[in-house]
């Protein structure tokens, strides 16, 4: 039995929502119904602050950089996003017409300044000159898309040309050098299908994947523009417009395989609890990282039954609802599980969170498909300690039954463009640490940092900028990532002469082998590794052990804190170096609550070209071979 309808919820009203069925959902409880519920929701709270005219959400916060005018913009074209999924995904069914109230706001928005009534959107500028609105252009489009037979139809001939002429505004204009691209794409491909396509919008189109092509990194994996960087944004944005048009459009291609491609890997990247990775921007769109979930069941490009898949999405959208991401506004707050202002960018504003309308792209399936008739399966997470290296992106990735956190080891993806120099400056946690997990953030810019390697030098400590991959690779439990870079100083001399430190992470099970290479330091240096940062009250442990090479062990803190407590503690070890040297230490997070001994490596060996060790309790000796970097496994003389 479902609860009292969502229109007549909004800002102020506690969301309610259907009885859970575990029956049908055994691990969460949410069914199709939940979703709705959500989107109602959702969507009610944000028509609370609509314009006069109805073109304009303005939703209460600070303004993002682009300014209210283009945050009312965003407010409108993000909640109907979700509308129009809630809405084609009933087949026209809007018992609480949502669609209605859009239409008003297109009349006003699309209408020139001198109409009746006219509340004009911002025009679609360039990038670098108020470009915002492009990104909501594509919502915009795409929601007229889903929602043509009960929304654009029914529009009068002069209310469709108004709005044709602001959404064409996004084929002219310059995108951001990255995913942006595929707004004007997904602009041209609503255009084209109302039979008011052109050369221009063949042309944008063509432009948009010729780019993906060369964005495309191979097992699925896109990097964000030129460069490399690998985060949420694969799921949805880079695999979410192409593969949704092609659908839309009755075809199918290498888009969709590539999204199954990506799904092999990215259906360990959650959480046993559903939570996402911490990991690079945008993050206050919560569970819209698991957009791409949702489309490959839509589509079919998905190596996941839907057992599996109605399960991640369940316990991502659970994971945000019971952490307080909603407030009592009725809407996302900018943050991760509730309000936080490290986790957000300056081009977020009020509205910005209603990118997680992504996920909803699984309400496209009714009730009597497989997805959502489907029964919660268990997860591989839950069966067996998983450990892989993923060679595209730089990762070694490494989950564990016990506590059901995934670790990633980041030793690829730095979100830098090829042409960028390296200013300690725009140094950005979200991308330089050395690991993030699904159960910890990183510390703030300008805070202690975690799961990082630094070098000081004359009271002046670096971070890590470009990230320069050696590899990655492993299976069967095990698994390893390198990398190099380059210490940044934040004052005087930005660098010094030849120094680079080189790091390796072996894993197995919840303990990471952590070696760091410090060559070339031709000044006496003190250099410091941290590891994961974590309220040592709480369930979460972090610990971090010197094993060779290290002088000291101490404890760091962050009064600060991350999205996940409010103080940190962070475990770590320093010594002095000059010349080159071999650290060695062993590192474990776990999300137990418990404390157990770390039983690490024995027969560790270090000298210049290699470090070998043997995981306790193997028959297998590990070596790291430095000159070019290689992790081999061999059985061990003992054996």
């Amino acid at each position: 039995m479902t609860t009292r309808a969502a229109s007549q919820q909004g800002a102020g009203h506690p969301m309610e929502l259907p009885a859970e069925d575990f029956a049908a959902s055994p691990y969460t409880g949410f069914t199709r119904d939940h979703w709705v519920a959500v989107t109602d929701h959702l969507v009610g709270s944000a028509w609370h602050w609509a314009s006069p005219g109805r073109a304009h959400l303005n939703l209460p916060g600070r303004a993002s950089r682009s300014g209210p005018q283009s945050d009312g913009l965003e407010g409108f074209a993000r909640s109907m996003l979700a509308a129009a999924f809630r809405v084609a995904g009933a087949e026209g069914e809007d018992p609480h017409g949502w669609l209605e109230r859009y239409a008003d706001g297109l009349r006003a928005g699309g209408a020139r300044s001198d109409e009746l009534g006219a509340e004009p959107w911002l025009p679609i500028r360039d990038v670098d000159a108020g470009g915002q609105p492009m990104v909501e252009s594509a919502c915009l489009a795409l929601s007229l898309r889903l929602t043509r037979p009960w929304l654009w139809d029914q529009l009068d001939e002069h209310v469709q040309d108004g709005v044709a002429r602001w959404l064409s505004g996004a084929l002219h204009a310059l995108p951001a050098s990255n995913n942006w691209y595929l707004f004007p794409h997904t602009v041209a491909g609503f255009l084209e299908s109302v039979g008011r396509g052109d050369e221009q919008t063949a042309r944008v189109r063509r432009r948009a994947l010729d780019l993906l092509e060369s964005w495309n990194c191979g097992d699925g994996w896109y990097t964000d523009g030129d460069g490399r960087s690998f985060d949420h944004y694969n799921g949805w944005a880079l695999h979410f417009y192409p593969v949704l048009d092609d659908h839309l459009a009755g075809t199918s291609g290498v888009h969709g395989s590539r999204l199954e491609e990506h799904l092999q890997e990215v259906r360990h990247l959650f959480g046993a609890d559903g939570a996402p990775l911490h990991l690079g921007r945008s993050l206050t769109y919560r569970f819209a990282a698991s957009t791409a979930v949702g489309l490959g069941a839509l589509t079919g490009d998905t190596p996941m039954d839907p057992g599996e898949s109605k399960r991640v999405l369940n316990s991502s959208l659970r994971y945000f609802l019971d952490r307080g991401s909603i407030g009592e506004d009725g809407l996302l707050s900018l943050g991760w599980h509730g309000p936080h202002a490290a986790t957000v960018q300056s081009y977020s504003g009020p509205a910005s969170p209603l990118w997680a309308s992504k996920a909803f792209v699984a309400l496209l399936l009714g009730e009597d498909s497989d997805l959502w008739r489907a029964t919660e399966t268990e997860r591989p997470i839950e069966r067996d300690d998983l450990a892989f290296g993923m060679e595209q992106t730089g990762w070694a990735v490494q989950t564990t039954r016990d506590d059901g956190v995934v670790r990633v080891h980041n030793h690829g993806s730095d979100h830098m463009r090829p042409h960028q120099g390296e200013d300690a400056a725009a140094e950005d946690p979200l991308y330089a640490r050395l690991a993030y997990s699904t159960s910890t953030g990183p510390t703030a810019r300008g805070e202690v940092a975690d799961n990082h390697v630094s070098v000081q030098f004359r009271g002046r400590r670096s971070v890590r900028r470009r990230i320069h991959p050696l590899g990655a690779g492993g299976g069967g439990g095990w698994a390893w990532a390198g990398s190099w870079h380059r210490p940044i100083f934040p004052t005087g001399m930005a660098a010094l002469p030849g120094l680079r430190v080189e790091s390796v992470v072996v894993v197995r099970g919840a303990e990471e082998l952590r070696i760091d290479r410090v060559l070339d330091a031709v000044h006496p240096v003190e250099v410091r590794h941290a590891g994961w940062a974590a309220d040592p009250a709480g369930d979460v442990r972090s610990e971090l052990r010197g094993l060779h090479g290290w002088e000291d062990e101490e404890t760091l803190t962050s009064p600060a804190g991350t999205a996940f407590a409010q103080w940190v503690a962070i475990p770590a070890v320093r010594a002095d170096v000059e010349g080159s040297a071999v650290l060695v230490s062993l590192a474990r997070l776990t999300g137990t609550g418990e404390i157990a001994p770390l039983t690490g490596v024995q027969e560790l060996v270090v000298d210049d070209e290699q470090v070998s060790f043997r995981w306790a309790g193997e028959d297998v000796t590990t070596t790291v071979r430095f000159d070019p970097l290689e992790v081999a496994r061999t059985e061990s003389a003992s054996a």
